[in-house]
């Protein structure tokens, strides 16, 4: 039986290597359906997810059985995140699911094992396993970083100078909160952490490090690269929410490991308050497959009281595809809260803002990404918000739903790796809204997990929306800014104390 939604494209410009040997071993991952489908507004434990909508127990016993019969070794079954989580010869792997692979070399990701077309299930599996990832291992996902010009730059804000300029609410530091934080490379030291905070002033946040699928906390080997994603993300959400606990997540950059990082944050305990994600690409370079498993671990998360931020993308409406407008996934995602970028001019002491408009640094400057999923329908709570139609026609999810200072020209100072630097992107917005989601929920004293409904539910096309501030002006390309949601900063940036309001009722 082909399996629905694994077809790979080709790439171009590929050069194969060799074919993988048949003795490889290869880790994978196997997403099994739910027991029932998830409602969208439930809020559930842990216990009470695996149970009502989790793997059936018997399936995923069964799925494990039948694969242990074919020689391959079963390392983890979770029934409440529906996964399994494999291993085996290659030959074992491509005889079971019906494809072959080879080593290659791609000029933009460098040397991965790929395969090309459908997948196949076995009987045994048919029917249960929705989603066999890992096989090919190419690069998911890039990060949404971009590291300044000094030059270039006009001005810089610490994060708790941004904290001051979006009006966090007062009397909130994240205490008692936990924020999840995702990263596909890269690492951070004690030292550089130390560092930043002690400039700051403030005590460094607990900080842990948690390896998924093999991957480790490994810096010093990209301050260019994945590290500056790594310091920018823990940098910001920690000064943002210094009180808070953060836990950073670190997987390889495949299909499989970022389905895994999101799982295993969101069923962590404590369950986190938020989960921020500052990696992404054009819904356009997934599967089906991959895709559909990581919204089904979002949902998982908001079902668990989490709210997921994401990056939005910092190449504009073409989302770096070439030609046409797209949108950038995981920020695409209904059960994720998007995260949009502007240029920001403001004084950092008194925290007034002389203008605030779309990120957009042209051809070679980076801009915000945002647009019309051509995946995902237009949400329920999104209805009224004014979203256009798809460039093909249609309705679909706007991206993004809220947005913060994103211009590496007015960006963040950060420390990596021994060096002080000014970094931007909507890397930076992720972390920035995670910290505020874990102030909000401390000072009302609960989770809470999916937050567009809330944010939404006074928007109306072309006008403001309550706890947020509107930006009306820019461009990502495509698509302008004017009053009320627009596919640039979506319903604007923060005003915490006025957020804390909304949320309250008030």
């Amino acid at each position: 039986m082909t399996l629905p939604g694994s077809f790979r494209r080709p790439l171009p410009q590929i050069e194969p290597l060799a074919p993988v040997g048949a003795d490889e071993r290869i880790e994978a991952t196997l997403v099994l359906r739910r027991r029932a489908p998830l409602p969208e507004g439930l809020r559930l434990s842990r216990a009470e997810l695996a149970t009502r909508y989790g793997a059936d127990p018997a399936e995923l016993d069964a799925a494990a059985s039948a694969l242990r019969e074919r020689g391959l070794e079963v390392l983890e079954a979770d029934a409440a995140s529906r996964r399994l989580r494999i291993a085996g010869p290659a030959g074992v792997l491509t005889d079971t699911f019906g494809t072959s692979l080879q080593h290659v070399r791609d000029p933009g990701a460098g040397e991965h094992r790929y395969r090309e077309g459908d997948l196949s299930l076995p009987e045994a599996l048919a029917g249960s396993v929705i989603a066999v990832l890992g096989l090919d291992n190419r690069p998911q996902a890039r990060s949404r970083m971009r590291i300044a010009d000094p030059s270039a730059v006009t001005t810089s804000y610490t994060p708790v100078q941004l904290a001051t300029i979006y009006k966090m609410p007062a009397g909130t530091d994240g205490t008692g909160q936990t924020i999840g934080i995702i990263e596909l490379g890269g690492g951070f030291g004690q030292s550089d952490l130390d560092t930043y905070f002690r400039g700051l002033g403030i005590p460094t946040p607990k900080v842990t490090a948690v390896g998924v699928d093999g991957a480790s906390n490994q810096p010093g080997q990209d301050p260019s690269g994945a590290d500056g994603e790594v310091l920018l993300d823990i940098d910001v959400a920690g000064a943002i929410a210094p009180k808070a606990s953060i836990v950073v997540y670190f997987a390889p950059n495949s299909d499989a490991g970022f389905v895994d990082a999101i799982s295993t944050a969101a069923h962590a305990s404590p369950t986190p308050a938020a989960i921020s994600i500052s990696w992404g690409q054009s819904e356009d370079d997934w599967t089906d497959q991959a895709r559909s498993a990581m919204d089904d671990a979002m949902a998982d998360a908001t079902t668990l009281g989490v709210t997921v931020t994401a990056a939005s993308g910092d190449d504009g409406s073409s989302d770096r595809v070439g030609s046409g407008v797209h949108c950038d996934f995981p920020a695409s995602s209904p059960h994720v809260l998007g995260c949009g970028g502007t240029t920001l001019s403001a004084d950092p002491v008194t925290g007034a803002v002389s203008s605030e408009t779309v990120w957009n640094g042209g051809a070679t400057g980076g801009a915000t990404g945002g647009g019309v999923s051509d995946v995902y329908p237009v949400p329920s709570w999104q209805a009224n918000a004014g979203v256009p139609a798809r460039s093909g026609g249609g309705t679909g999810r706007g991206v993004p739903d809220i947005a913060a200072d994103a211009d590496p020209n007015t960006g963040y100072q950060v420390y990596v790796d021994g060096q002080a630097q000014v970094y931007g992107g909507t890397s930076a917005v992720a972390p920035l809204w995670a910290g505020l989601a874990a102030r909000l929920a401390q000072s009302l004293g609960r989770p809470l997990g999916l937050l567009q409904p809330a944010l939404y539910a006074g928007a109306r096309a072309s006008q403001p929306t309550p706890g947020l501030r509107d930006i009306t002006q820019g461009n990502n390309g495509a698509y302008p800014a004017g009053p009320g949601w627009d596919a640039c900063t979506g319903l604007g940036v923060p005003d915490g104390t006025a957020l804390l309001d909304v949320l309250r009722g008030e």
